[in-house]
């Protein structure tokens, strides 16, 4: 074999950091170290793996095509080693969850998967549905779970469960009575919402698409507890998915307001790397997600 797994997590880390510096202060080795397995790398099979610009590592397209299997290969090698350690399949899973999700479904999951297997090193990041699946597109974690579909050439994408916005006010809010919103009252709201770019706010603009340009949107935010605390401080109304507010309806300081004529439903996905190893820690996560939550 011309090359070795030290050098594959040297070209792995090097198309990471796109700087050779970082890379090798991420696996602890000196810039010199590092340097000479990637050039040795390249050197041994003569081929070149990035575009060199100043201190910056750019992949080129032959380094690109190689990231895939570079980055399963290595994943099978950590997860064999893993197991003739510790006889165990658990090892590490880098979870990314958008931002409901990660508040108030994952760590379910999480307790579910560790409490199988104790030994396992679980990282989860919570952001919204865009950034996950970026970073899920780079193989920067393992596998995603997002807030309403999204298309990628590199992503599979596998349908989870559904859900669906919930507008509501603090109960002295002079709509809270009212058994129904039409247009009208909605116009008149001041809304407390999600910031652009995440899937909450695209599913509100869905729903309020022939109202959107005339609604008086107060405040966006990006934390749905300050969306919650601000709603109850009678800033304005909010709209958040039902699956963040059953704690608030059920204690009575937020009440539901129907909007009957108002269809805001959206689906939860799972994605991953079309090119990415489905290891048995990938694997068992899938599973507990469809099982525990599957509608």
């Amino acid at each position: 074999m011309k090359y070795t797994l030290r050098q594959l997590e040297v070209f792995l880390a090097a198309a990471n950091w796109e700087n050779i510096t970082r890379a090798a202060e991420s696996l602890s080795m000196s810039q010199s170290a590092a340097s000479s397995a990637l050039s040795d790398l390249e050197k041994q099979f003569d081929i070149q793996l990035f575009d060199r610009i100043g201190k910056r590592l750019q992949l080129n397209d032959f380094g690109r095509a190689l990231r895939a299997p570079a980055q399963a290969l290595h994943e099978r090698a950590q997860e064999l080693e893993l197991a003739l350690s510790q006889q165990s399949v658990a090892g590490r899973l880098k979870v990314g969850a958008a931002l409901t999700i990660g508040n108030y479904l994952a760590v379910g999951i999480m307790s579910r998967f560790m409490g199988e297997q104790p030994e396992a090193r679980i990282e989860l990041e919570v952001a919204n549905s865009s950034t996950i699946a970026d970073r899920v597109a780079r193989f920067d974690l393992d596998i995603g779970m997002i807030e309403g579909e999204i298309k990628h050439p590199e992503l599979e994408v596998i349908p989870w469960r559904d859900d669906e916005l919930v507008v509501f006010c603090a109960p002295g809010h002079p709509l809270a009575d009212r058994k129904q919103l039409d247009d009208d009252a909605l116009l008149e709201a001041k809304w407390i919402v999600r910031e652009r770019g995440s899937s909450t706010r695209r599913t509100f603009e869905q729903g309020m698409s022939n109202l959107l340009p005339k609604l008086h949107l107060l405040l966006e935010l990006q934390h749905t507890e300050a969306i919650k605390r601000a709603v109850e401080a009678e800033l304005g109304i909010g709209c958040l998915s039902r699956l963040t507010m059953s704690e608030a309806f059920a204690r009575g300081s937020l009440v539901p307001l129907a909007l009957p004529q108002r269809k805001m439903a959206r689906r939860l996905y799972l994605i991953l790397h079309k090119k990415k190893y489905r290891s048995a820690a990938i694997k068992r996560w899938i599973d507990l997600s469809l099982e525990v939550f599957q509608q």
